[in-house]
C-alpha cells in the first residue's frame, strides 16, 4: 500500500499560479502511476492530469491543457502539479491518486489510493 499526502493548496488570485505537492510513504513509490483528480462542489471528480511510473507519460484534461505540468520525482516520492493563469473554475479540492495498474489512469474510478485532498480556491 501506499499513503499520500498533499500540500500546497490554498487562496488564489485569478490569472495567478500554485504547485501541488503530494508526498507518498509505503510502498515504492515508482512502482504507482499518478494523478491529480479534483471535485468542485455539485460536479463529478474531474482527472486533471496523471503521469506514468518513469514519467515518460502524461495526460491533462483539456480543462487544463497549456496551463498545467504534471511531474514526479521518484527519488523524493513525490509527484507535483503546477498550474498557472488560473481561474474561479479551478476552484475544488485537489486530490492525489495512486495506481499499481499499467498505464496512465485518466478515470478516477481506476485509482485505488487517495490522498485527503487539498483546497484550492480561486477568487478575487
Amino acid at each position: 500500500q501506499v499513503q499520500l499526502v498533499e500540500s500546497g493548496g490554498g487562496l488564489v488570485q485569478p490569472g495567478g499560479s500554485l504547485r501541488l505537492s503530494c508526498a507518498a510513504s509505503g510502498r515504492t513509490f515508482s512502482t504507482y502511476q499518478m494523478g491529480w483528480v479534483r471535485q468542485a462542489p455539485g460536479k463529478e471528480r474531474e482527472c486533471v492530469a496523471a503521469i506514468s511510473r518513469s514519467g515518460s507519460g502524461t495526460y491533462y484534461a483539456d480543462s487544463v491543457k497549456g496551463r498545467a505540468t504534471v511531474s514526479r520525482d521518484n527519488a523524493k516520492s513525490t509527484v507535483y502539479l503546477q498550474m498557472n493563469s488560473l481561474t474561479p473554475e479551478d476552484t475544488a479540492v485537489y486530490y492525489c491518486a495512486a495506481d499499481s495498474g499499467v498505464g496512465v489512469r485518466t478515470v478516477p474510478g481506476r485509482y485505488d489510493y487517495w490522498g485527503q485532498g487539498t483546497q484550492v480556491t480561486v477568487s478575487s
